[in-house]
């Protein structure tokens, strides 16, 4: 799963309050799977890579029920949405012999890397 969006930094990177805080209310920590994880962007695209296409009807019965009285649209499409080769980006940050199953997930200007949280099967 990738989660892409606009960058939520914890502290102000520019202008008269650079260096403090950034108290911005999108700034949540979620539960995925059996671990929280703290959100760095403000949410915009889901991606997630599926091994079997029978989830895809139950997921967008599930995503219509959670969106059903919101004030925004909100669509399933199915593709191929993830790399499948290491990008120059990934060569650079984790060599040659980069793990295949995080491939293109890597922004090169972030110091640390992607949050992997272990899925079960």
């Amino acid at each position: 799963m990738s989660l892409n969006g606009q960058n939520l930094p914890a502290t102000v990177p520019y202008g008269p309050a650079r260096g403090k805080p950034n108290p911005h209310p999108d700034r949540k920590v979620i539960h995925i799977g059996d671990q929280d994880v703290q959100l760095r962007v403000q949410v915009g695209t889901i991606i997630l890579e599926l091994e079997d296409e029978s989830f895809i009807p139950a997921i967008g019965e599930a995503v219509d029920e959670v969106f059903a009285d919101k004030d925004f649209s909100c669509t399933v499409q199915q593709g191929r949405y993830m790399k499948t080769q290491p990008t120059m980006s990934d060569f650079a940050k984790y060599g040659p012999d980069a793990d295949r199953e995080i491939l293109g997930l890597v922004d090169p200007r972030r110091k640390d890397g992607p949050v992997i949280i272990q899925g079960t099967k």
